[in-house]
């Protein structure tokens, strides 16, 4: 499973894993011990983890969630400590892992969600906080560079 077959639900606790679309909508099996499943229409807002980004005060304006949760594997390796934590224990949890997230548009619930997701993903596909080298770009520069060289000999 990668993040972009992860989502949110506007209106709804926890996250679903993206089965198949229906006719009036998408199917999606929550990520939780039930395993429940719903059929999500267009009036419901669905948010693939892959598109939700991090305010931040960097150029590009945000960080990727992804690359967010990694490094809080990294880090904490999912003991973060922040059980009945208050709003400045995340602000200062969010500072410790994205020093440049922006304490203005990131607020205490955000990150106290973005810990509950990070403990779901955890729990029910470790995989996707692994961090995976992105050899794909490199091997097509070696393979083109071994096509220019057959080309030469």
């Amino acid at each position: 499973m990668e993040f972009k077959d992860i989502a949110t639900v506007s209106g709804k606790p926890g996250l679903y894993k993206i089965l198949k679309p229906s006719r009036s909508g998408v199917i999606l099996e929550s990520l939780d011990d039930k395993k429940g499943k719903l059929v999500v229409g267009a009036a419901q807002r669905v948010s693939l983890l892959s598109e939700i980004s991090i305010y931040t005060l960097t150029e590009e304006g945000a960080s990727l969630l992804k690359e967010v949760m990694i490094k809080i594997e990294k880090e904490f390796q999912g003991d973060t400590g922040l059980e009945g934590a208050d709003k400045e224990e995340y602000q200062a949890f969010m500072k410790h892992i994205l020093p440049e997230f922006d304490e203005d548009r990131v607020y205490a619930s955000d990150v106290k969600k973005l810990i509950s997701w990070y403990h779901i993903i955890r729990k029910e596909c470790p995989e996707v906080l692994e961090e995976k080298p992105e050899a794909a770009p490199e091997n097509s520069e070696e393979q083109k560079d071994k096509d220019t060289d057959k080309g030469e000999e």
